[in-house]
C-alpha cells in the first residue's frame, strides 16, 4: 500500500494525501488510496483497494468498484461532450480490477437514466477517451490515444489498437482485434483482425482465439465460417442467410446474430467488410 504522510511527522501516515481535495458528500472506502493534489466529489462512490493517483479528478454520479488503479491526471465522471446535455445527473460506473492510465478521460451518460460503464479487468492505456453513453465490457485492451464517440458498445476481450477513432453507435464484437491507426466507422465481428483506412476484415484473429481457451474444433468452425462469409463467392447477404444452417457451434451462432444485428438494428451502420 502506498502510504503518505504529512510533512515533519513520521508518526502519522494515511493513504490520502493532505494535498487532496474530497468533497464532504463523496464515500470512499477506508483502503481506498489518494495522492497529491488529486480531486473527488459530490456523488463519488469508490470501493476497497482502488488507487487514485497524483492529480486525478474524479466527478459525480459516479460508482468506482474494487481495486482499480487510476493513474496521474486521469478525469473520470466529467459532464458528457455533448451538445444534448443539459446538466442532467447522469451517471458512470466502474467496476472492479482496472487500469486506468495517464490523462484518460471517462465522460457521465447524457441522460439522467443512461449510465457510462465499464466492466472489469480492463486496460485503457494513455489518453484513451471514453465518450457518453458507452460500454466496455471485461479483459478489454486499449491502447494510447484511442477516442471512443458515444454509445460505442465494446464486448469482452477485444484488443484496440492504438490512436484509432471509433464512430457512434458502432459495437466491437468480442475476441475482435482492431490494428492500430485505423478507422472505424461500422461494427466490427467478432474473432476477427481489422484493420485500415477503410476498416476491413483480414483474418481471424487466431491468436487471441487460442489466448482465450477455444478449442481447435472451435476455431476449425470458425475457420470455415469466415472462408464462408468473406472468401467465397456468395454476397455477404446469401452467405449470412446460410451460416446458421450449415454450422452447429456455438461460436459460428454467436457470429452469426452479432451480424444479423448489426445488419438489421436501429442506429446500426453494418458490420465492415472485407473488401472495398
Amino acid at each position: 500500500m502506498l502510504t503518505y504522510q504529512t510533512k515533519g511527522d513520521t508518526s502519522l501516515s494515511t493513504p490520502i494525501h493532505p494535498t487532496a481535495i474530497i468533497h464532504s458528500k463523496a464515500e470512499l472506502h477506508p483502503t481506498v488510496e489518494v495522492g497529491p493534489y488529486a480531486v473527488i466529489g459530490d456523488n463519488v462512490k469508490i470501493d476497497a483497494r482502488t488507487i487514485v493517483g497524483p492529480h486525478a479528478i474524479i466527478e459525480g454520479p459516479i460508482e468506482i468498484g474494487v481495486g482499480n488503479r487510476i493513474f496521474p491526471n486521469a478525469v473520470i465522471g466529467s459532464d458528457p461532450q455533448d451538445l444534448k446535455y443539459k446538466g442532467a445527473a447522469s451517471c458512470a460506473k466502474v467496476g472492479d480490477h482496472n487500469i486506468i492510465r495517464e490523462f484518460v478521460t471517462i465522460n457521465r451518460a447524457t441522460h439522467a437514466d443512461e449510465v457510462t460503464q465499464i466492466g472489469n479487468h480492463n486496460l485503457l492505456m494513455a489518453y484513451v477517451h471514453v465518450a457518453h453513453n458507452c460500454v466496455i465490457e471485461d479483459n478489454v485492451i486499449i491502447a494510447n490515444a484511442v477516442a471512443l464517440a458515444g454509445h460505442v458498445y465494446i464486448e469482452s476481450r477485444a484488443v484496440i489498437g492504438g490512436a484509432l477513432g471509433v464512430h457512434q453507435f458502432v459495437r466491437i464484437g468480442r475476441n475482435a482485434m482492431l490494428g492500430g491507426m485505423s478507422r472505424i466507422d461500422r461494427d466490427a465481428p467478432p474473432f476477427m483482425m481489422i484493420e485500415g483506412n477503410p476498416s476491413r476484415v483480414r483474418s481471424l484473429n487466431l491468436v487471441g482465439l487460442k489466448r482465450a481457451g477455444l478449442t481447435t474444433q472451435d476455431i476449425g468452425y470458425l475457420k470455415e465460417a469466415f472462408r464462408f462469409l468473406y472468401r467465397s463467392n456468395f454476397t455477404f447477404k446469401e452467405a449470412l442467410e446460410q451460416l446458421s444452417k450449415i454450422y452447429d457451434n456455438e461460436y459460428v451462432k454467436y457470429l452469426h446474430h452479432f451480424l444479423m444485428e448489426s445488419a438489421t438494428g436501429e442506429k446500426r451502420r453494418g458490420p465492415i467488410p472485407a473488401k472495398a
